[in-house]
Order: structure tokens, then C-alpha cells, then sequence
């Protein structure tokens, strides 16, 4: 199996309905611009919070990509 060499990067997703869309937002925007993308680990969750309310759930998201073997 040859070596890999992998970055990893962090991301906050927002969504106005729940923590794991807002964990898929930060994902699918991230894959729009990343290639190969891994894994990731959701490394934290908060609210913002209006008027005594949830307005947002945040995702704090770890992910991995391959960087592109050259030969």
C-alpha cells in the first residue's frame, strides 16, 4: 500500500434546524472546493441565541483530505 499524506482542516457549519445539518452544511460546502475529502469529527456544538430563542445551531467539524501523490 503506498504512503499517503493527508491535511486536516476545521469548518463551522450553521443551520437554522439542527446541529447535523448544520455539520452536512459545512461538509458540502467544503467538498465544493476540496477534493477528496475523508473523514471528519464534529469537535464542538453551540447556539446563537435572539431574543430568549435559538436562532442557529452551529457545528464545529474536523475533516481530512489526500493531498495528490505526484510522480
Amino acid at each position: 500500500m503506498p504512503e499517503s499524506t493527508y491535511d486536516v482542516i476545521e469548518l463551522v457549519g450553521v443551520s437554522t434546524v439542527s446541529w447535523e445539518e448544520a455539520a452536512k452544511n459545512a461538509i458540502a460546502t467544503a467538498a465544493k472546493s476540496i477534493q477528496d475529502l475523508r473523514v471528519a469529527e464534529v469537535t464542538g456544538q453551540d447556539v446563537t441565541i435572539e431574543d430568549g430563542s435559538v436562532k442557529t445551531y452551529r457545528t464545529r467539524v474536523t475533516a481530512s483530505f489526500k493531498y495528490l501523490q505526484f510522480k
